[in-house]
């Protein structure tokens, strides 16, 4: 038995040394590199909703009601997204000139487009929302008390930019 066990304590010891620990890249300001991250195909409601429960617990620490996803509001984050990545510029007005408000009438939403926060990253959609929440104007449409509905979306380019876009709606 303990030969059995010093040979599975060596085995250990030699698949150990055989790991590789890969160090992260640093950058000019010393600080890590960030890592692309890849959004598979088919994970929309998997982000859309750690995004809503991101958001709900945001707002619920905030003393605000939770919001819920809205199919409208989904459908006019993606084609800003990817409007926003033709246009290659982060910007709230679309290429035809359309306004947020514009594209929330134009899929039907019935409520008031109260807000639009987006986004040209590499980033999470989580590391997003935490910028979002560091600047006020964009704190505000995360957090604002009128808010009933919630759209998410994005678009990755084969780069790995990934233009966010997110709508509050009461």
């Amino acid at each position: 038995m303990s030969r059995l066990l010093g040979f599975l304590f060596s085995a250990l010891l030699v698949l150990q040394g055989c790991a590789t620990t890969t160090t992260p890249q640093m950058g000019a300001d010393g600080k890590p590199l960030p890592r692309l991250y890849r959004i598979a195909p088919g994970a929309t409601a998997k982000l859309q909703y750690r995004m809503l429960d991101s958001v709900n617990a945001l707002r619920d620490a905030a003393g605000a009601q939770p919001v819920q996803l809205n199919a409208q509001l989904n459908a006019a984050a993606a084609t800003h997204s990817r409007d926003m990545s033709v246009q290659n510029r982060p910007w709230h007005f679309g290429s035809d000139g359309s306004s947020p408000m514009d594209r929330v009438r134009r899929v039907g939403y019935s409520g008031a487009m109260l807000g639009e926060n987006i986004s040209e990253t590499y980033e999470t959609e989580l590391e997003t929302l935490a910028a979002w929440m560091e600047q006020p104007d964009t704190r505000n449409v995360i957090l604002d008390k009128r808010a009933a509905n919630l759209g998410f979306a994005w678009f990755q380019e084969r780069n790995g930019k990934i233009w966010w876009t997110l709508i509050m709606g009461s």
